[in-house]
């Protein structure tokens, strides 16, 4: 079955169409395998920060606090003992943690594909013949992406929330995009299952489209 979608230029005119790949763009969505590819990828991304110290850490108690035997009181080795106050912390979150997963790379393509196959059955996919910026204005780039948002059909109360992926880096695309609330905008190297899920709606340019095509054949 042929999937076929309008490309737009960047004045949000329609000037053709195009046919999709099936196989990148017509993928029966698995609930479980996007769920566990998306857990997969939070995991990989999160930070150890928080860390305790132990009794060997914290600072000072190398003396003992009172002799062992004749004053009555509990014997004491050190003032840093974890049942002190001021002492070290027994079972606490450490830096050394490993929140590391591991998944297939075939299931995590797949995911991926599930996602755009999603954006296209759900009519929040635009694309475009080219993107490029002569200069870098936010100004102009908010404007392109205001006319394009007509095409997706976006009320106006709606918040933004618009995902861009082109086949390359380029400077002054960045610099235009990066202070707009509620766009991202990323090169196909970065294409990730996280970022097609948060953002409801995405917009390819066509040479992105065609190596997303050959990539993933």
């Amino acid at each position: 079955m042929s999937i076929k979608v309008k490309v737009y230029n960047q004045q949000a005119e329609a000037i053709g169409e195009m046919e999709l790949s099936p196989k990148v763009f017509g993928v029966k969505a698995n609930a479980a395998l996007v769920h566990q590819a998306v857990v997969t990828q939070m995991a990989n991304e999160r930070k150890v920060i928080a860390h305790t110290k132990d009794r060997g850490e914290v600072r000072g108690g190398g003396r003992k606090p009172w002799k062992q035997k004749g004053t009555g009181r509990a014997r004491a080795g050190s003032s840093r003992s974890p049942i002190w106050i001021g002492g070290g912390v027994t079972f606490g979150p450490r830096n050394d943690r490993n929140f590391k997963m591991r998944i297939n790379k075939k299931m995590k393509q797949q995911a991926i594909l599930m996602a755009l196959s999603d954006k296209v059955a759900s009519n929040c996919l635009v694309v475009l013949d080219k993107l490029e910026m002569a200069e870098f204005k936010t100004k102009k780039f908010k404007g392109i992406m205001e006319k394009l948002e007509n095409q997706l059909k976006k009320s106006e109360d709606k918040k933004r929330s618009l995902l861009i992926i082109v086949d390359k880096a380029d400077e002054k695309l960045n610099y235009s995009a990066r202070n707009l609330v509620g766009v991202k905008l990323i090169n196909l190297d970065n294409i990730n299952l996280v970022d097609l899920l948060k953002y409801k709606d995405l917009i390819l340019t066509k040479a992105t489209v065609e190596k997303l095509e050959e990539r993933y054949k």
